[in-house]
This record gives C-alpha cells, sequence and structure tokens, in this order.
C-alpha cells in the first residue's frame, strides 16, 4: 500500500503533467494575439476616418457660414 505523501505525489505530479502537456492555452494565446491586432487595426483605421470626417464637417460649416 502507498503511503499518503506517495499518492499526493502522484497525484500532484499527474496533475501538472495534464496542464503542462495541453494544447489549449497555446490556441488562447493565439486568439489573444490575433484579437490584440484586430483591436490596433480598428483604432487606427477610426483615428484615419475621424480626421477625415472633421476636415469635410469643417469645410461644410465653412461653406453653410459664407452663403
Amino acid at each position: 500500500m502507498m503511503q499518503p505523501m506517495t499518492r499526493l505525489y502522484v497525484r500532484t505530479r499527474t496533475a501538472v503533467g495534464d496542464l503542462l502537456g495541453r494544447q489549449d492555452g497555446a490556441s488562447m494565446v493565439e486568439y489573444a494575439l490575433l484579437i490584440a491586432l484586430i483591436a490596433m487595426v480598428a483604432i487606427v483605421a477610426v483615428t484615419l476616418v475621424g480626421s477625415a470626417l472633421d476636415d469635410k464637417y469643417d469645410e461644410i460649416a465653412s461653406s453653410v457660414v459664407k452663403a
């Protein structure tokens, strides 16, 4: 019969081995990187479009004032 500490060691070793052997964590990191990249592209796009819209609104406002 195994000693209680030996059983605990075996269970702990098995649990840690299961965690280290999983591939789920790698795909989660890849998804996080992909989401971060998409967010950066979206922020840049919104910034550029926002600047263009601001210029267009200023142009429209100045033409309305002149009329």
